[in-house]
């Protein structure tokens, strides 16, 4: 009998990748062994794609990539699988400039797929975000940005962070969803309402005609809830934050403990 094929899932940081953002040997191997089983293996990231890339090469795949928690989600390798860009509307955008100006933010960035424009300037940030080598555009966002925009960042002192997040759910909550970043990071990321990593995995499944129950998905922080209530099997890092923990239906050891190549070892008999 023919074995039905697993689709499967990966979360970059706190997930796949080790602390030092490296993919472990063991794990390389059992995805690869998973791969030459039949099963597909697909990353969904909150990270652009010029930074999740060298992953994708790493690991070898040719599958659709989830990119910005599913705003964009295309295939490298194919240009007729179709692309889907998900924006934020520009006028939103600048009313948001507005408001975070008067909160005294550190910075403010906006990405157009894999164009970068910060509002002041930042060498800290400029470090973190040269990954991939984007077009970067310093100075006002409300003069810089000619279109919607994939995703904004705002990095504010920690103590206004929950002050512009109330903003932004009073005053924007039918067009925009907001996250905090894991710390050490005071940055809160905001994508158009209703976006996450599951509508990714929804067409990335349905193009390959895999039901849900034969999804396994892994995730470690809050923009991996959806995809990981999507999944049939939802798996929760031993790093897990305790909300994804919650949610998950499964759990593995820890990204330092190579848990996604455990889970899938046992599950797919590898």
């Amino acid at each position: 009998m023919e074995k039905k094929p697993f689709l499967i899932a990966l979360d970059l940081d706190g997930t796949l990748l080790k602390d030092d953002k490296t993919i472990s040997t063991y794990s390389k191997e059992i995805i690869k062994k998973a791969k030459d089983d039949g099963h597909i293996v697909c990353i969904a990231t909150g990270r652009p794609f010029r930074s999740s890339s060298i992953y994708y090469e790493e690991l070898q795949l040719n599958t659709p990539i989830v990119n910005f928690n599913g705003a964009y989600i295309h295939h490298p390798q194919n240009d007729q699988w179709g692309t889907y860009h998900t924006t934020l509307d520009l006028n939103v955008v600048k009313q948001i400039v507005e408001v975070a100006e008067k909160h005294d933010i550190h910075n403010m960035l906006a990405e157009i797929i894999d164009d970068v424009y910060f509002h002041y300037h930042d060498e800290k940030l400029l470090d973190v975000f040269s990954m991939g080598n984007p077009e970067i555009t310093i100075g006002d966002l409300r003069n810089n940005l000619g279109n919607d925009v994939t995703s904004v960042l705002i990095h504010a002192p920690e103590d206004n962070v929950e002050k512009i997040r109330s903003y932004l759910s009073d005053v924007h909550a039918e067009v925009v969803d907001h996250r905090r970043w894991a710390a050490p990071w005071h940055v809160i990321e905001i994508i158009k309402a209703g976006t996450n990593k599951a509508l990714g995995l929804q067409k990335i499944s349905s193009y390959y005609n895999i039901p849900s129950e034969r999804i396994i998905a892994f995730g470690d922080e809050d923009n991996d809830l959806e995809m990981l209530e999507y999944a049939g099997h939802g798996v929760a890092m031993g790093n897990a934050i305790d909300k994804v923990k919650a949610v998950a239906n499964k759990e593995t050891r820890s990204n330092e403990e190579d848990g996604i190549a455990h889970y899938l070892k046992d599950v797919l008999g590898l």
